[in-house]
């Protein structure tokens, strides 16, 4: 048997960083709202005859392999994988892994490959694993890994697809899917990567430790950005796109004060660059520091901010609202597979 599996990534509109328990509890109406899109991460499990265990990354040419699950090697560039192997005790298998995301993109290519494996996992184990149970394990593996609390946001583009508001509080996580169009959000939609790699686990975790500790200007920011979580919802599915790009112009100023490393001066430029070229707002996506910048503009300007944004050295990424979520099927192994 063969198992093919590929979750999407997404794009944060608001709300972000308040998805990280216990944060979300400290505010009162808390929400995140984010959008799945079609740039996936994917994997492919391949019996081995040899009964060794490999995991061969193809969009990075990095490879690892050992004879058993617990010698797996913690490099770098394969921790997350070995330790979603290490905890299905994987044995005689090949994982071919691939991301569209770029590397330190901001779009969760970490979390939606996560979800995509252990899925492919459990599927090649018979194991029933789905939903909600499938994203509380890959968080938790996840933050095993960055040795930090992580967001409950990511995982749930990957596994559901489609436009949702994160619902959080003492009972817990609910995702609700938004009345929007994703026809509507895609042709408004400009992705772009700086070629500037960044850290989420370090800017998510210093300011949490922020508003941990009672720091008042965190916790006024966190306030005034779970607040405009709540206007931006109101704004999508009321399709008022023009105050939709107010929030996220509000929410991105607002994100630039909670740390110094939020933006820098490529970032700026950028932003400047597309705005200029007819984008109504912009801002980083994830935690910030570089990685991918999101552009909305009226469906009529964004050739041409894509075109600014190419001829200032981004790398446009070309993609649309994802509505199909997690994707997984089986099929039988070629012979003589290794």
């Amino acid at each position: 048997m063969r198992i093919h599996a590929s979750a999407p990534t997404r794009v944060d509109l608001a709300g972000g960083t308040l998805d990280i328990w216990p944060l979300y509890l400290l505010h009162d109406d808390a929400q995140t709202l984010n959008a799945a899109i079609t740039v996936r991460a994917e994997c492919r499990l391949t019996p081995n005859p040899d009964g060794r265990l490999r995991i061969v990354a193809e969009d990075t040419g990095a490879r690892v392999e050992a004879a058993h699950w617990s010698e797996l090697a913690v490099a770098p560039a394969s921790r997350l994988v070995a330790r979603v192997l290490r905890y299905f005790r994987a044995e005689a298998l090949t994982v071919s892994t691939r991301s569209a995301a770029p590397v330190g993109a901001g779009l969760a290519g970490s979390s939606a490959l996560n979800i995509a494996l252990c899925a492919a996992l459990a599927r090649w184990h018979d194991r029933q694993l789905a939903g909600e149970s499938l994203i509380a394990l890959a968080l938790n593996l996840e933050a095993q890994v960055l040795g930090v609390p992580t967001g409950g946001q990511d995982y749930r583009p990957a596994t559901y697809g489609g436009i949702a508001a994160l619902e959080m509080g003492p009972a817990g996580v609910s995702r609700v899917p938004l009345g929007v169009d994703p026809e509507s959000l895609t042709n408004r939609m400009v992705l772009v990567y700086t070629e500037q790699s960044r850290d989420s686990g370090i800017n998510n975790w210093e300011v949490t430790k922020r508003r941990i500790d009672g720091d008042p200007s965190v916790t006024s920011l966190f306030d005034e950005i779970r607040d405009v979580a709540l206007g931006m919802r109101r704004a999508l599915e009321a399709a008022r796109w023009d105050e939709v790009a107010r929030y996220v112009a509000l929410e991105w100023n607002l994100r630039k004060r909670l740390a110094p490393g939020v933006t820098t001066a490529r970032l700026d430029a950028l932003i400047a660059c597309g705005r200029q070229a007819g984008a109504d707002a912009a801002k980083v996506c994830g935690a910030g520091g570089g990685g991918c910048l999101l552009f909305l503009a009226p469906p009529e300007r964004t050739g041409a901010v894509r075109d600014a944004l190419a001829q200032a050295g981004a790398r446009v990424l070309d993609c649309r609202i994802d509505t199909r979520g997690l994707q997984i099927s089986a099929s039988p192994a070629p012979a003589g597979a290794a």
